[in-house]
């Protein structure tokens, strides 16, 4: 699509010509905060199960309260351009969590340390980098393919803002409600609608997973001819409601990747190795015993992570035309940065202003050359030009695909994942092998994956603004705030959080009568957390990497030579018990395992090579069949579970603009006109209110589930023994009937009125 520099046909709520206080010190330091809050909550949970949901609604509609509690206290209203910014700011926390949640653990997997300087260097370098190289995409990604780009959660989430809009805001807008009027009344009912939809989601979420009402994923495992089969549904609103969002193409396209890998590559991978006797390689398990959720995780995965890999790169070749042209538009507006570019930019719309493209080129470079020389990092020059190349390509697929799918099933992780496919190739065939080189390959796929993620972010809040009247370079510096503010609380957290579950296995107990020679160690370390009150002594540490006498790990060794304890980390440990008896909760960390073992498996060349190769040959029979093989790939990436509820929400989509399309208004509407007046539906306003809630619920069930231990313990074997749509053998069928409710509301929701 060629680059328009003419204004888009999209009106913006607030126009551009309107002055309102947009950038204010108490919206930026509330979005600062809450960007801490959410990022504290995501890491937990995306250490826990290795997902995480997208911040930007739930703080719109926390800043939309605080707001107006503070109007209550008798201070200034908000506007929505304030509120716009706030959630900008809040937005960031949530992505620098999952991209340093899904990389950094798998250090101290591979065995090294988890170092507070390393930890924030990545954090910091990646989250403004994807930021910045976002930042030229913008004219091309936001206002050029309006129409072709849904981004759900921000189009969601500026419906929040634009229900919630103050009088000061309204009257910018040109908005005249007089109390009784049809407008006024519409405002009305269009803000029950989100408000109302966000209430539900946010007690359904609640009912299901907190107080365990019935179970929050219905699955159903076949037997022969399809064995190993299955199908199943995360039952939550807002999945649902970001199907219906993005519509029914993509969502029914994700859903058929998923169904290609649950009912044809397990079953099929079940059926030809069930008479194996010995396991498969990469799988340590005989086939035969494997459930569908093992031979994903250990054959489909691979062929997912190669699918999305090889569709992110056909579809980065398919929009290069796009992405020079948005290049050029860059260049264009910094060489008019003097002279007779400063008529230009005098005249410039206020929503088209972006940081100037010379200050944006100059942060990439003063980045990549603080990561070329960051210690911590275990960098070098070829390592940097990787994190240039890839962070540039991967920042602009995922926030296509942002566009497309929304954030929340955005493979931030696939892409993380190719990245490290390809630098530990390169390193290969330059002979850099062996644990030296780990760091530094992690470190390149660390940085990549949170500009990714960060970039997918960036965009939605951009296209937040975009459809409110924002204007787009406050709202950078906003998030470039919230990402440095949130990378410099989340390492330490990531360290605390570590700590609390480390357990310091007495090495008697499993590498009885091993010594080492002490002087020979350098390295000293003392107990952290609690176990810590009871030994403050300061031992040696000694990296076990063999199995002989003891499992492999690091230990901590007396002055006589003799091992004191095994370090058990929280993160991914195997330990659930201190000496005193104590239980610990463990972080598995899912996806930072999975980072491990592809760059020992390259390093060490036990990757299997194959069946990344099955998972290109994919995307390429789709794209040669001219299917675009992205979305696609992604359902092959993530679980059916998580893909079939978003094709729930296209599927009610699908029926109810069918149904809306036949009524009069719609008579003389072309196609694109009817796909728009279905983006402003009722309908989608309750998807919005969905996400916001069932967002919103999850990230503080993420906090709690933390902190209420024996509460989570004790609903769980009350439901367990006690109700019906929680377990037993009927459990998944009656899971399904509050679901159908929420499901149902919005199809009648969506349904329109015939206008005379």
């Amino acid at each position: 699509m060629p680059y328009d520099p003419a204004p888009p046909a999209v009106k913006p709520y607030i126009p551009a010509t309107a002055q309102l206080p947009e950038m204010t010190i108490r919206a930026l330091v509330m979005g600062v905060v809450l960007g801490m809050v959410f990022g504290a909550s995501s890491l937990y949970l995306v250490l826990k199960v290795g997902l995480t949901v997208s911040a930007s609604i739930p703080v719109a509609v926390i800043a939309i309260t605080l707001f107006g509690m503070f109007k209550k206290m008798g201070g200034r209203e908000s506007t929505i351009l304030e509120n716009s910014i706030t959630q900008t700011a809040g937005s960031a926390g949530e992505s620098l969590a999952f991209g340093l949640g899904v990389t950094m653990p798998a250090i101290m997997i591979l065995g090294f340390d988890l170092e507070i300087s390393r930890v924030m260097l990545v954090g910091i370098l990646g989250g403004l980098l994807g930021i910045l190289m976002m930042i030229p995409m913008r004219r091309t990604m936001i206002v050029d393919a309006h129409r072709e780009l849904k981004y759900p959660e921000g189009t969601a989430c500026a419906e929040v803002l634009k229900a919630a809009a103050t009088d000061t805001s309204r009257e910018a807008a040109g908005e005249v409600r007089v109390e009784g009027s049809d407008a006024a009344v519409e405002a009305k009912r269009r803000a029950a609608i989100i408000f109302g939809g966000f209430g539900l989601g946010l007690l359904y979420k609640v009912a299901n997973v907190s107080l365990k009402g019935w179970k929050d994923v219905a699955n159903f495992e076949f037997g022969a001819p399809l064995k190993a089969g299955s199908a199943g549904a995360e039952l939550s609103p807002e999945l649902v409601g970001v199907g219906y969002i993005i519509g029914p193409r993509i969502a029914f396209t994700m859903a058929a990747g998923g169904v290609l890998s649950y009912l044809m590559l397990i079953p099929m991978i079940k059926f030809f190795g069930e008479l194996l006797t010995v396991p498969l390689s990469p799988g340590t398990m005989l086939i035969k015993d494997m459930s569908p959720d093992d031979i994903r995780d250990a054959y489909v995965l691979y062929i997912g992570a190669g699918a999305v890999a090889a569709g992110g790169l056909i579809s980065l070749v398919r929009s290069l035309p796009s992405i020079w042209n948005g290049l050029k538009g860059g260049l264009a507006s910094m060489s008019n940065s003097g002279g007779k570019g400063k008529t230009s930019a005098a005249g410039e719309l206020r929503t088209d202003k972006d940081i100037p493209f010379k200050w944006v080129a100059i942060g990439c470079l003063a980045i990549i050359a603080i990561i070329t020389f960051a210690t911590p990092l275990h960098m070098n020059l070829l390592g940097a030009l990787l994190i240039l190349v890839f962070g540039f390509l991967f920042a602009t697929v995922s926030s296509r695909l942002t566009g497309e799918v929304g954030s929340s099933s955005n493979p931030i992780s696939g892409m993380a994942v190719a990245t490290l496919l390809f630098t530990c190739l390169i390193f290969l065939l330059m002979g850099w092998t062996g644990g030296r080189y780990y760091v530094t390959a992690l470190s390149v796929g660390a940085i990549v994956c949170i500009a990714a993620s960060n970039a997918g972010t960036t965009s939605q809040d951009l296209k937040t603004g975009f459809l409110v009247g924002s204007t787009p370079r406050l709202q950078q510096y906003a998030i470039l705030c919230g990402a440095f503010a949130s990378a410099l609380i989340l390492g330490p957290i990531l360290l605390k959080l570590n700590d609390a579950g480390t357990v310091y296995v007495p090495a008697a107990q499993v590498a009885p009568g091993v010594t080492v020679d002490v002087s020979k160690l350098t390295e000293t370390a003392q107990l952290q957390g609690p176990q810590a009150e009871s030994d403050n002594k300061t031992y040696k540490v000694w990296r076990k990497l063999d199995t002989v006498g003891g499992p492999e790990g690091k230990y901590l060794v007396a002055d006589d030579g003799k091992l004191a304890y095994l370090v058990d980390p929280g993160i991914n440990g195997h330990y659930h018990q201190r000496p005193d008896g104590t239980e610990v909760k463990k972080y598995d960390a899912p996806k930072a395992v999975l980072m491990s073992y592809i760059i020992k498996g390259i390093l060490d060349q036990q990757l299997p090579w194959t069946l990344v190769l099955f998972g290109v040959m994919i995307s390429v029979v789709l794209e040669l069949a001219g299917i675009q093989a992205l979305a696609f790939s992604v359902g092959v990436y993530l679980p059916l579970v998580s893909t079939l509820p978003i094709a729930v929400g296209g599927a009610v989509r699908w029926v109810a603009d069918r149904r809306n399309n036949k009524l009069p208004q719609y008579a003389k509407l072309n196609d694109e006109e009817r796909q728009a007046a279905g983006d402003r539906s009722s309908g989608t306003l309750l998807a919005s209110g969905y996400i916001a809630g069932g967002a919103l619920a999850g990230i503080v069930i993420a906090i709690t589930a933390g902190v209420m231990t024996n509460f989570d313990s004790m609903m769980a074997k009350w439901a367990e023994g006690s109700n019906p749509f929680f377990a037993g053998v009927n459990a998944d069928l009656l899971s399904l009937l509050p679901y159908a409710a929420i499901v149902l509301l919005l199809y009648w929701v969506a349904r329109e009125r015939a206008q005379k």
